[in-house]
């Protein structure tokens, strides 16, 4: 069975949060936890799909080559933050590889614990089906980031999905590459600096891989200001 600590991030993830107790306990029974180490591979794009993941500790990305060889963030996961879902029950090819990007804990959920939950519960199936529209949601908000904010404002909301709270301060441990993060949110190294610069304004305070938010409510409002407001007030 898992540790207390690890028990406690899987039931509060997305993906489980809502299933009842009796199901929780069927799927942590049947799940397994694996650590992996900087630069290890949870599984490449291609492979077929058998487990969905929940991310415990640690930072994992999931990234495509492109044909000339370059490489694409498509998403980075941090503690609690599940993936694989949608091609998972199907037995399909995964469409993206998976990385840790740093020191890692990964829950492995087999898909045939699912599907078994759903055989015992149909309403698990809206439960998943609703965790795999988050993930589109958050496909959404990433294109509507890129057409609609500023640098710091990504940055800033990328920094705000990372928050284990709704308010007051808090203290995020960022990946330990901010090449990570700058692929995430489509900038270069040099944009990331300035924005974490710029971010300083609002409470923001950057040390090493860490990230110091003095007021999370502020920084939200920062990242939801009218993009030429924020233009203007700059200049």
């Amino acid at each position: 069975m898992p540790n207390e600590r690890r028990r406690k991030i899987a039931q509060n993830s997305l993906l489980l949060k809502s299933f009842p107790q009796d199901i929780q306990d069927m799927i942590l029974s049947m799940s397994s936890w694996r650590e992996y180490d900087r630069g290890e591979t949870l599984f490449l794009q291609g492979e077929t799909a058998q487990a969905i993941h929940i991310v415990t500790d640690g930072w994992v990305k999931l990234y495509r080559i492109a044909p000339n060889g370059g490489e694409a963030v498509v998403n980075v996961f941090a503690k609690g933050e599940s993936f694989g879902e949608a091609v998972a029950f199907r037995g399909h090819a995964y469409p993206v590889s998976a990385e840790a990007v740093t020191s890692c804990e990964v829950m492995r959920i087999p898909s045939v614990a699912l599907l078994e939950a759903m055989r015992k519960d149909p309403e698990i199936a809206v439960y998943v089906l609703a965790s795999t529209f988050a993930h589109l949601h958050s496909l959404v908000s990433q294109l509507e980031q890129l057409k609609a904010q500023t640098g710091p404002q990504r940055v800033a909301e990328f920094l705000l999905e990372h928050c284990e709270q709704e308010s007051g301060s808090c203290v995020i441990t960022l990946p330990y590459d901010k090449f990570l993060i700058t692929g995430r949110l489509g900038m270069k190294p040099e944009s990331l600096s300035r924005s974490f610069a710029r971010l300083k304004t609002v409470g923001v305070h950057i040390n090493r891989n860490h990230a110091a938010i003095d007021d999370i409510e502020l920084l939200r409002d920062y990242s939801e200001t009218d993009p030429v407001e924020t233009w203007h007030k700059a200049q």
